[in-house]
């Protein structure tokens, strides 16, 4: 099931980052008294009861203001308000009703999306809960009084926040066609891309990077199969900040991926693989999705007999963390190997949903165990007792063992190295459990 999406709105040091830092649980955002501060969004995974979601902190919106920086914390806002499925927008009792609460409260009602209007700074409900009603004026609803640095009245407003997740997430997930995000840098070619597959420009193609604007999907046929791609792009730019284009790339990417079930992370061919392409992949790789990394423009590289091999190495290297990540050189000009990423998405797909059956699980543990002795500490030696597998989408195996404290993150790896030497999983994360016999469970 797709994730609902949760973003922190409002203007300049009113306490998101406070408050985002108050539901995640941890001092994720940067916390300053100082306008500005937070200048791109941060996301993180959250849950109250029941029910999980994507919190997006955002820069503060300045409505009306000239400085470059505060409007490009204004348009990065304006993503997530776009990519968002409710909206905390949040105020300072301390400051009262300001004229920019009115410009951005007119921006949300324009989006037209479940708006949660929360009164922060709110110490004393004795002292301040009067004020509180100043901002029904705003016309988007009851305002909830909260102190997010105190922790006050968060577990109301949360209630509030999820009472909006409706029917919508479940529909995607009884949707049984596949899922494909294209993510990456903007101006890699991902609108291209769905152009070639589609045969017709179905999406805006512009040199200027970032000229889509929404995330949009996309139906393919191929060979009678339905595919469903999510194209992501960045923003239109009216500068050429390289440092804060990039950073406009993530929550798309976040958004896109939460709601696919394979990935193509696509390169630029002639810049080659960077820092920023090894950020989007790891969102996808946390979130154990299937993973294709499409190098596009290949037709633009120089080539001889080593180049493929050369720049294969290079995308490993950087990519280390997912090695089992599948590496396609396509152009979306020519259409070069564009045919082949359907092959590869079904094969990834069909890994992603592989189940070994426990009998044989345990013959691997058995053999790789034989082959290298596991891990002791102080005399006392790791022993793995049982292995089986629990889920799929990514697989994922539950190892009983002694202590789990013995079983250190390298020969977690060596075990899936031997996992994936049996049955490939090309193309799809392994997530492991590992539980001791008491019960107690860790990853």
């Amino acid at each position: 099931m797709s994730k609902p999406i949760v973003a922190i709105v409002g203007r300049p040091n009113v306490g998101k980052s406070t408050l985002f830092n108050a539901i995640a649980g941890d001092t994720i955002s940067i916390v300053k008294d100082t306008p500005g501060v937070t200048r791109d969004r941060i996301y993180a995974e959250c849950s109250w009861l029941d029910m999980n979601f994507t919190l997006i902190d955002t820069g503060g919106i300045e409505p009306d203001t000239k400085d470059i920086i505060l409007s490009q914390m204004r348009e990065q806002a304006e993503i997530a308000i776009a990519t968002a499925d409710v909206i905390i927008f949040i105020v300072d009792v301390h400051q009262g009703l300001v004229d920019s609460d009115f410009r951005v409260a007119d921006m949300l009602r324009r989006s037209k999306k479940p708006i949660v209007l929360v009164v922060n700074k709110v110490d004393s409900f004795k002292k301040y809960g009067n004020d509180i009603f100043e901002f029904y004026n705003l016309g988007i609803g009851e305002p909830m009084g909260v102190s997010a640095a105190s922790r006050l009245g968060i577990g109301d407003m949360l209630d509030a926040v999820t009472a909006h997740f409706g029917a919508e997430h479940l529909v995607e997930a009884e949707d049984e066609r596949p899922r494909i995000a294209i993510v990456g840098k903007p101006n890699v070619g991902k609108s291209s891309i769905i152009n070639k597959l589609t045969g017709e420009n179905r999406v805006i193609v512009s040199d200027i990077a970032g000229t889509t604007r929404d995330a949009v999907d996309t139906q393919v046929v191929h060979n009678g199969t339905e595919y469903v791609f999510i194209d992501t792009a960045g923003l239109r730019r009216k500068n050429k900040i390289k440092e804060e284009l990039e950073r406009y790339s993530i929550i798309r990417a976040v958004t896109a991926v939460e709601r696919a079930d394979v990935v193509v992370v696509v390169i630029d061919a002639v810049e080659g693989v960077t820092e920023q392409d090894a950020k989007i992949a790891g969102i996808a790789h946390e979130r154990g999705k299937g993973v294709i990394v499409a190098v596009n423009k290949w037709d633009a590289v120089e080539k001889n007999d080593k180049t493929i091999y050369e720049y294969t190495k290079k995308i490993q290297n950087t990519l280390s963390f997912m090695p089992y990540a599948e590496i396609l050189f396509i152009s979306a000009v020519t259409g070069q190997r564009l045919g082949k990423l359907f092959d590869l998405i079904d094969m990834v797909r069909q890994n992603q949903n592989l189940r070994i059956s426990t009998g044989v699980l345990n013959e691997i543990m058995s053999e790789a165990v034989a082959l290298q002795q596991p891990p002791s500490d102080k005399g006392k030696r790791l022993r793995l007792y049982y292995i089986t597998q629990v889920a799929v989408k990514p697989p994922t195996f539950v190892v009983f063992v002694n202590d789990r404290e013995l079983m250190h993150f390298s020969y977690t790896r060596y075990l899936e190295n031997k996992i994936r030497e049996a049955f490939g999983f090309k193309g799809t994360a392994l997530k492991f459990l590992i539980r001791e016999r008491s019960g107690k469970e860790g990853k």
